[in-house]
Protein backbone atom coordinates (compact mmCIF):
# COMPACT_ATOMS: atom_id res chain seq x y z
CA UNK A 1 0.00 0.00 0.00
CA UNK A 2 1.45 3.22 -0.74
CA UNK A 3 1.90 6.10 2.17
CA UNK A 4 -1.34 7.10 3.60
CA UNK A 5 -2.72 8.08 7.04
CA UNK A 6 -6.29 6.79 7.79
CA UNK A 7 -8.25 7.78 10.81
CA UNK A 8 -11.24 6.58 11.99
CA UNK A 9 -13.72 8.00 14.75
CA UNK A 10 -10.62 9.59 16.88
CA UNK A 11 -10.90 10.56 20.06
CA UNK A 12 -8.66 11.26 22.95
CA UNK A 13 -9.89 12.71 26.14
CA UNK A 14 -8.31 13.69 29.56
CA UNK A 15 -9.14 12.79 32.73
CA UNK A 16 -9.75 15.24 35.31
CA UNK A 17 -10.07 14.73 39.38
CA UNK A 18 -11.62 16.97 42.28
CA UNK A 19 -8.92 15.83 44.34
CA UNK A 20 -6.09 13.53 45.10
CA UNK A 21 -8.53 10.82 46.76
CA UNK A 22 -10.57 10.14 43.72
CA UNK A 23 -7.68 9.68 41.71
CA UNK A 24 -6.22 6.85 44.32
CA UNK A 25 -10.42 5.62 44.31
CA UNK A 26 -10.44 5.13 41.01
CA UNK A 27 -7.16 2.87 40.90
CA UNK A 28 -7.69 0.54 44.02
CA UNK A 29 -11.25 -0.15 42.42
CA UNK A 30 -10.03 -1.20 39.62
CA UNK A 31 -12.01 1.51 37.39
CA UNK A 32 -15.38 0.10 38.80
CA UNK A 33 -15.36 3.62 40.86
CA UNK A 34 -15.19 7.07 38.37
CA UNK A 35 -14.90 9.99 39.74
CA UNK A 36 -13.01 11.48 37.14
CA UNK A 37 -14.73 14.26 35.04
CA UNK A 38 -13.52 13.57 30.96
CA UNK A 39 -12.37 16.23 28.90
CA UNK A 40 -12.57 15.42 25.13
CA UNK A 41 -9.99 17.03 23.27
CA UNK A 42 -10.75 15.49 20.08
CA UNK A 43 -14.55 13.27 19.13
CA UNK A 44 -15.37 11.73 15.86
CA UNK A 45 -12.62 12.63 14.32
CA UNK A 46 -12.15 10.70 10.44
CA UNK A 47 -10.62 11.63 7.67
CA UNK A 48 -8.01 9.84 5.31
CA UNK A 49 -4.97 11.43 3.60
CA UNK A 50 -4.21 9.70 0.50
CA UNK A 51 -0.54 9.05 -1.03
CA UNK A 52 0.93 12.14 -2.45
CA UNK A 53 -2.05 14.36 -1.20
CA UNK A 54 -1.17 17.68 0.47
CA UNK A 55 -3.36 18.34 3.94
CA UNK A 56 -3.45 21.68 6.14
CA UNK A 57 -5.18 21.46 9.37
CA UNK A 58 -5.89 24.55 10.61
CA UNK A 59 -7.63 25.88 13.69
CA UNK A 60 -7.82 28.41 16.59
CA UNK A 61 -5.67 27.82 19.61
CA UNK A 62 -7.40 24.71 21.31
CA UNK A 63 -8.77 23.43 18.14
CA UNK A 64 -7.17 19.61 18.95
CA UNK A 65 -4.18 20.64 16.16
CA UNK A 66 -1.41 19.69 18.59
CA UNK A 67 -3.32 16.74 20.03
CA UNK A 68 -3.96 14.81 16.95
CA UNK A 69 -0.05 15.24 15.78
CA UNK A 70 0.72 13.50 19.18
CA UNK A 71 -1.36 10.99 18.27
CA UNK A 72 -0.66 10.28 14.74
CA UNK A 73 3.03 10.40 15.73
CA UNK A 74 2.46 8.06 18.30
CA UNK A 75 3.54 10.32 21.34
CA UNK A 76 0.26 9.87 22.75
CA UNK A 77 -2.51 7.40 22.81
CA UNK A 78 -6.42 7.42 21.61
CA UNK A 79 -8.88 7.02 24.37
CA UNK A 80 -11.02 5.73 21.16
CA UNK A 81 -11.13 5.37 17.39
CA UNK A 82 -8.62 3.95 14.98
CA UNK A 83 -5.24 5.46 13.06
CA UNK A 84 -3.62 3.52 10.58
CA UNK A 85 -0.66 5.01 9.26
CA UNK A 86 1.22 3.04 6.12
CA UNK A 87 5.08 4.59 4.78
CA UNK A 88 8.12 6.35 6.96
CA UNK A 89 6.86 8.66 8.87
CA UNK A 90 9.43 12.35 9.35
CA UNK A 91 7.77 14.33 11.38
CA UNK A 92 8.91 18.15 12.68
CA UNK A 93 6.65 18.92 15.93
CA UNK A 94 7.56 20.75 19.31
CA UNK A 95 10.66 23.22 18.52
CA UNK A 96 13.71 20.82 19.32
CA UNK A 97 11.20 18.64 20.80
CA UNK A 98 13.81 15.11 21.55
CA UNK A 99 17.12 17.29 22.03
CA UNK A 100 19.35 16.81 25.18
CA UNK A 101 20.12 20.78 25.68
CA UNK A 102 23.77 19.40 26.99
CA UNK A 103 24.72 17.82 24.25
CA UNK A 104 26.22 19.09 20.81
CA UNK A 105 23.55 19.71 17.85
CA UNK A 106 26.04 16.71 15.85
CA UNK A 107 24.83 14.25 18.61
CA UNK A 108 21.48 15.59 18.12
CA UNK A 109 21.48 15.28 14.88
CA UNK A 110 22.60 12.07 15.04
CA UNK A 111 20.24 10.40 17.88
CA UNK A 112 17.39 12.18 15.54
CA UNK A 113 18.52 10.02 12.54
CA UNK A 114 18.74 6.90 14.62
CA UNK A 115 15.64 7.38 15.88
CA UNK A 116 14.04 7.90 12.46
CA UNK A 117 15.40 4.00 11.84
CA UNK A 118 18.50 5.00 9.75
CA UNK A 119 21.59 2.50 10.91
CA UNK A 120 24.38 4.14 12.90
CA UNK A 121 26.75 4.01 9.60
CA UNK A 122 23.27 5.94 7.51
CA UNK A 123 23.52 8.08 10.23
CA UNK A 124 26.62 9.34 10.38
CA UNK A 125 27.10 9.59 6.58
CA UNK A 126 23.96 12.13 6.61
CA UNK A 127 25.22 14.19 9.30
CA UNK A 128 27.36 16.21 7.05
CA UNK A 129 24.45 16.90 4.63
CA UNK A 130 22.30 18.37 8.01
CA UNK A 131 25.47 20.71 8.70
CA UNK A 132 25.99 22.23 5.07
CA UNK A 133 21.35 22.93 4.91
CA UNK A 134 21.32 24.25 8.50
CA UNK A 135 23.97 26.28 7.86
CA UNK A 136 24.78 25.81 11.71
CA UNK A 137 28.70 25.99 11.20
CA UNK A 138 30.89 25.54 13.65
CA UNK A 139 27.84 25.44 15.78
CA UNK A 140 27.21 22.14 14.84
CA UNK A 141 29.57 21.14 17.65
CA UNK A 142 28.46 23.23 20.36
CA UNK A 143 25.91 22.32 23.33
CA UNK A 144 22.40 22.96 22.21
CA UNK A 145 21.51 24.87 25.21
CA UNK A 146 23.38 27.32 23.29
CA UNK A 147 21.24 27.76 20.33
CA UNK A 148 18.91 30.25 19.85
CA UNK A 149 15.25 28.63 18.83
CA UNK A 150 16.13 30.06 15.28
CA UNK A 151 19.32 27.90 15.00
CA UNK A 152 16.84 24.89 16.92
CA UNK A 153 14.37 24.78 14.29
CA UNK A 154 17.31 25.01 11.67
CA UNK A 155 18.75 21.58 13.37
CA UNK A 156 15.28 19.53 13.88
CA UNK A 157 13.90 20.56 10.09
CA UNK A 158 17.97 19.89 8.55
CA UNK A 159 17.64 16.07 10.33
CA UNK A 160 13.83 15.55 9.95
CA UNK A 161 14.28 16.31 5.97
CA UNK A 162 18.12 14.84 5.33
CA UNK A 163 16.04 12.36 2.99
CA UNK A 164 12.87 12.56 1.56
CA UNK A 165 10.39 10.94 3.69
CA UNK A 166 6.83 9.00 3.15
CA UNK A 167 5.17 10.74 4.92
CA UNK A 168 5.79 14.35 6.47
CA UNK A 169 4.48 16.04 9.52
CA UNK A 170 5.25 19.75 10.01
CA UNK A 171 4.08 21.60 12.67
CA UNK A 172 4.31 25.11 13.22
CA UNK A 173 7.56 25.05 14.30
CA UNK A 174 8.62 26.84 11.06
CA UNK A 175 7.34 29.83 12.03
CA UNK A 176 10.17 30.55 14.18
CA UNK A 177 13.05 31.83 12.80
CA UNK A 178 14.50 34.02 9.90
CA UNK A 179 12.70 34.64 6.75
CA UNK A 180 15.56 33.35 4.87
CA UNK A 181 15.52 29.93 6.48
CA UNK A 182 11.92 29.57 6.34
CA UNK A 183 12.17 30.08 2.52
CA UNK A 184 14.55 27.63 2.45
CA UNK A 185 12.13 24.86 4.01
CA UNK A 186 9.45 25.66 2.43
CA UNK A 187 11.34 24.82 -1.01
CA UNK A 188 12.27 21.89 0.77
CA UNK A 189 8.96 20.83 1.25
CA UNK A 190 7.50 21.44 -1.62
CA UNK A 191 10.26 19.62 -3.80
CA UNK A 192 9.59 16.96 -1.68
CA UNK A 193 5.75 17.03 -2.39
CA UNK A 194 6.17 17.02 -6.30
CA UNK A 195 8.20 13.87 -5.63
CA UNK A 196 5.13 12.43 -4.43
CA UNK A 197 5.43 12.59 -0.21
CA UNK A 198 2.40 13.10 1.69
CA UNK A 199 2.50 16.24 3.66
CA UNK A 200 0.39 16.89 6.91
CA UNK A 201 1.13 20.58 7.50
CA UNK A 202 -0.13 22.33 10.48
CA UNK A 203 -0.30 26.31 10.40
CA UNK A 204 -2.01 29.40 11.23
CA UNK A 205 0.22 30.75 8.18
CA UNK A 206 -2.83 30.82 5.21
CA UNK A 207 -0.78 31.87 2.58
CA UNK A 208 1.98 28.74 3.36
CA UNK A 209 -1.01 26.28 3.76
CA UNK A 210 -2.69 27.75 0.39
CA UNK A 211 0.32 27.07 -1.11
CA UNK A 212 1.78 24.00 -0.11
CA UNK A 213 -1.43 21.98 0.05
CA UNK A 214 -4.27 20.99 -1.96
CA UNK A 215 -6.64 20.32 0.57
CA UNK A 216 -7.12 21.39 3.83
CA UNK A 217 -9.60 20.58 7.21
CA UNK A 218 -10.43 22.91 9.30
CA UNK A 219 -10.46 21.88 13.74
CA UNK A 220 -13.24 23.64 15.66
CA UNK A 221 -13.83 22.24 19.08
CA UNK A 222 -11.99 19.27 18.55
CA UNK A 223 -13.96 17.68 15.45
CA UNK A 224 -13.76 18.74 11.63
CA UNK A 225 -16.28 21.46 10.79
CA UNK A 226 -14.85 22.07 6.62
CA UNK A 227 -12.82 19.98 4.33
CA UNK A 228 -12.16 21.02 1.05
CA UNK A 229 -10.02 23.24 -1.03
CA UNK A 230 -7.90 25.73 1.65
CA UNK A 231 -8.80 29.36 -0.04
CA UNK A 232 -12.64 27.60 0.77
CA UNK A 233 -11.61 26.59 4.36
CA UNK A 234 -9.91 29.58 5.21
CA UNK A 235 -12.32 31.83 4.19
CA UNK A 236 -14.64 29.92 6.50
CA UNK A 237 -11.71 30.05 9.21
CA UNK A 238 -11.98 33.71 8.72
CA UNK A 239 -15.53 33.73 9.69
CA UNK A 240 -15.03 31.20 12.66
CA UNK A 241 -12.47 33.80 14.50
CA UNK A 242 -14.42 36.56 13.50
CA UNK A 243 -17.99 34.55 15.16
CA UNK A 244 -15.61 34.14 18.01
CA UNK A 245 -15.07 37.61 18.84
CA UNK A 246 -18.35 39.04 17.72
CA UNK A 247 -20.97 36.28 17.89
CA UNK A 248 -21.60 36.56 14.33
CA UNK A 249 -23.81 34.11 12.55
CA UNK A 250 -21.81 32.89 9.14
CA UNK A 251 -24.37 31.91 6.16
CA UNK A 252 -23.02 30.34 2.99
CA UNK A 253 -24.57 31.84 -0.09
CA UNK A 254 -24.12 30.98 -3.41
CA UNK A 255 -20.75 32.86 -5.45
CA UNK A 256 -20.39 33.35 -8.94
CA UNK A 257 -19.82 30.39 -11.13
CA UNK A 258 -21.64 28.30 -9.02
CA UNK A 259 -18.51 28.77 -6.36
CA UNK A 260 -19.57 28.97 -2.40
CA UNK A 261 -19.33 32.33 -1.00
CA UNK A 262 -18.69 32.85 2.81
CA UNK A 263 -20.62 35.87 4.12
CA UNK A 264 -20.39 36.69 7.63
CA UNK A 265 -21.31 40.01 9.61
CA UNK A 266 -23.19 41.22 12.47
CA UNK A 267 -25.84 43.33 10.34
CA UNK A 268 -25.27 46.61 11.69
CA UNK A 269 -24.04 47.60 8.24
CA UNK A 270 -24.64 46.03 4.85
CA UNK A 271 -22.56 46.00 1.67
CA UNK A 272 -25.31 46.43 -1.17
CA UNK A 273 -23.48 46.36 -4.63
CA UNK A 274 -20.08 45.93 -5.46
CA UNK A 275 -18.73 46.80 -8.84
CA UNK A 276 -15.94 47.34 -11.12
CA UNK A 277 -15.60 49.17 -13.97
CA UNK A 278 -12.95 51.07 -16.62
CA UNK A 279 -12.58 54.99 -16.10
CA UNK A 280 -14.81 56.09 -18.76
CA UNK A 281 -17.60 54.24 -15.81
CA UNK A 282 -18.33 50.84 -18.36
CA UNK A 283 -19.24 47.73 -16.18
CA UNK A 284 -16.96 45.09 -16.86
CA UNK A 285 -14.66 42.09 -15.76
CA UNK A 286 -11.49 41.84 -18.44
CA UNK A 287 -8.60 44.29 -18.16
CA UNK A 288 -5.61 44.47 -19.57
CA UNK A 289 -2.05 44.24 -17.21
CA UNK A 290 -1.67 47.66 -16.01
CA UNK A 291 -4.87 49.11 -16.75
CA UNK A 292 -6.44 51.35 -14.11
CA UNK A 293 -10.06 50.51 -12.97
CA UNK A 294 -12.39 51.53 -10.16
CA UNK A 295 -13.64 49.58 -7.52
CA UNK A 296 -17.12 50.91 -6.60
CA UNK A 297 -18.92 49.46 -3.08
CA UNK A 298 -22.37 50.63 -1.90
CA UNK A 299 -22.89 50.67 1.84
CA UNK A 300 -26.02 50.78 3.97
CA UNK A 301 -25.91 51.51 7.32
CA UNK A 302 -29.06 50.90 10.43
CA UNK A 303 -27.20 52.34 13.35
CA UNK A 304 -24.95 55.01 13.94
CA UNK A 305 -21.11 53.82 13.92
CA UNK A 306 -17.61 56.00 14.77
CA UNK A 307 -14.93 55.60 11.96
CA UNK A 308 -16.44 52.66 9.90
CA UNK A 309 -13.87 51.15 7.33
CA UNK A 310 -14.28 49.99 3.93
CA UNK A 311 -11.75 47.15 3.03
CA UNK A 312 -10.98 45.67 -0.46
CA UNK A 313 -8.89 42.61 -0.84
CA UNK A 314 -7.58 41.02 -4.30
CA UNK A 315 -6.96 37.30 -4.55
CA UNK A 316 -5.66 35.27 -7.31
CA UNK A 317 -7.33 31.62 -8.66
CA UNK A 318 -5.01 30.16 -5.71
CA UNK A 319 -6.65 32.30 -2.94
CA UNK A 320 -3.19 33.68 -2.55
CA UNK A 321 -3.65 37.53 -1.00
CA UNK A 322 -2.41 39.62 -3.77
CA UNK A 323 -2.84 43.18 -2.45
CA UNK A 324 -5.69 44.62 0.22
CA UNK A 325 -6.17 47.96 1.35
CA UNK A 326 -8.96 50.14 3.27
CA UNK A 327 -10.14 53.49 3.70
CA UNK A 328 -8.65 54.02 6.89
CA UNK A 329 -5.06 52.68 5.84
CA UNK A 330 -5.85 55.77 3.22
CA UNK A 331 -6.59 58.23 5.02
CA UNK A 332 -10.17 58.56 5.48
CA UNK A 333 -10.58 57.14 9.25
CA UNK A 334 -12.49 60.08 11.05
CA UNK A 335 -15.86 59.21 9.17
CA UNK A 336 -19.26 59.43 11.48
CA UNK A 337 -22.14 57.46 9.79
CA UNK A 338 -25.90 57.78 11.25
CA UNK A 339 -28.20 54.77 10.97
CA UNK A 340 -30.05 55.25 7.87
CA UNK A 341 -26.86 56.99 5.89
CA UNK A 342 -25.19 55.31 2.59
CA UNK A 343 -22.24 55.36 1.37
CA UNK A 344 -20.12 55.28 -1.74
CA UNK A 345 -16.63 54.10 -1.70
CA UNK A 346 -14.34 54.41 -4.96
CA UNK A 347 -11.07 52.77 -4.73
CA UNK A 348 -9.05 53.72 -7.91
CA UNK A 349 -5.85 51.39 -8.83
CA UNK A 350 -3.95 50.41 -11.69
CA UNK A 351 -3.96 46.65 -12.36
CA UNK A 352 -0.20 45.86 -12.11
CA UNK A 353 -0.62 42.75 -11.67
CA UNK A 354 -0.04 39.25 -13.66
CA UNK A 355 -2.83 37.91 -16.49
CA UNK A 356 -5.16 35.14 -14.66
CA UNK A 357 -8.11 35.29 -12.75
CA UNK A 358 -8.39 37.08 -9.61
CA UNK A 359 -11.37 37.62 -7.48
CA UNK A 360 -12.88 40.85 -4.94
CA UNK A 361 -13.43 40.80 -1.19
CA UNK A 362 -14.94 43.11 0.18
CA UNK A 363 -15.57 44.34 4.00
CA UNK A 364 -17.38 46.55 6.48
CA UNK A 365 -15.97 46.98 9.75
CA UNK A 366 -15.02 48.96 12.66
CA UNK A 367 -11.08 50.01 13.08
CA UNK A 368 -8.46 48.40 10.76
CA UNK A 369 -9.77 44.66 10.64
CA UNK A 370 -12.60 43.19 10.03
CA UNK A 371 -11.94 41.03 13.24
CA UNK A 372 -12.96 44.55 14.79
CA UNK A 373 -16.75 45.03 15.14
CA UNK A 374 -17.01 43.23 11.68
CA UNK A 375 -20.48 44.48 10.26
CA UNK A 376 -20.70 42.45 6.52
CA UNK A 377 -17.38 40.54 4.88
CA UNK A 378 -18.44 39.36 1.54
CA UNK A 379 -15.70 37.14 0.37
CA UNK A 380 -15.12 36.37 -3.68
CA UNK A 381 -18.04 38.95 -4.56
CA UNK A 382 -17.06 38.82 -8.29
CA UNK A 383 -14.53 37.72 -10.23
CA UNK A 384 -12.54 39.33 -12.83
CA UNK A 385 -9.80 38.52 -15.60
CA UNK A 386 -6.36 40.05 -16.44
CA UNK A 387 -5.20 39.87 -20.14
CA UNK A 388 -1.47 40.33 -21.40
CA UNK A 389 -1.23 43.72 -23.12
CA UNK A 390 1.50 45.37 -25.26
CA UNK A 391 3.92 44.97 -22.10
CA UNK A 392 7.12 42.96 -22.08
CA UNK A 393 6.52 39.26 -21.07
CA UNK A 394 6.84 38.53 -17.84
CA UNK A 395 6.24 35.50 -15.06
CA UNK A 396 4.60 36.12 -11.92
CA UNK A 397 1.29 38.12 -10.24
CA UNK A 398 3.15 41.48 -10.18
CA UNK A 399 3.78 43.35 -13.10
CA UNK A 400 6.87 46.04 -12.12
CA UNK A 401 8.23 49.55 -14.12
CA UNK A 402 11.41 47.82 -14.71
CA UNK A 403 14.05 49.46 -16.80
CA UNK A 404 17.31 47.63 -17.66
CA UNK A 405 20.40 49.06 -19.22
CA UNK A 406 22.80 47.07 -20.67
CA UNK A 407 26.76 47.96 -21.85
CA UNK A 408 28.89 46.21 -23.59
CA UNK A 409 32.89 46.17 -23.12
CA UNK A 410 36.29 44.40 -24.59
CA UNK A 411 38.83 42.98 -22.08
CA UNK A 412 41.80 41.35 -23.61
CA UNK A 413 43.12 39.67 -20.67
CA UNK A 414 39.43 37.52 -20.25
CA UNK A 415 40.30 33.66 -19.65
CA UNK A 416 37.80 31.25 -20.88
Amino acid sequence: MNACIIVNNLGKKYKRYPNRWTRLGEWLSFGRYQGHQASWILRNLSFELNAGESLGVIGVNGAGKSTLLKLLTRTSVPSEGKIEIHGRVSALLELGMGFHQDFSGRVNALMTCQMMGYSSEEAHALLEEIREFSELGDYMDQPVRVYSTGMQVRLAFSAATVRRPEILIVDEALSVGDAYFQHKCISRIREYRDQGTTLLFVSHDPGAVKSLCNRAILLDGGAIVKDGAPDTVLDYYNSVIARNKNDEEIRQVEGIGGRISTRSGNGTARIMQVDITKNDGLSVRSFLVGEQVVLRCAVDFYEDMDNPTVGILLRDRMGNDVYGTNTTYLGHGDMKVNGGDSLDVAFTLPLNIGPGNYSVCVAIHAGESHLEGNCDWWDRCLVLQVIAGDEPPFVGVVSLPVEVMVSKTRRDNVVP
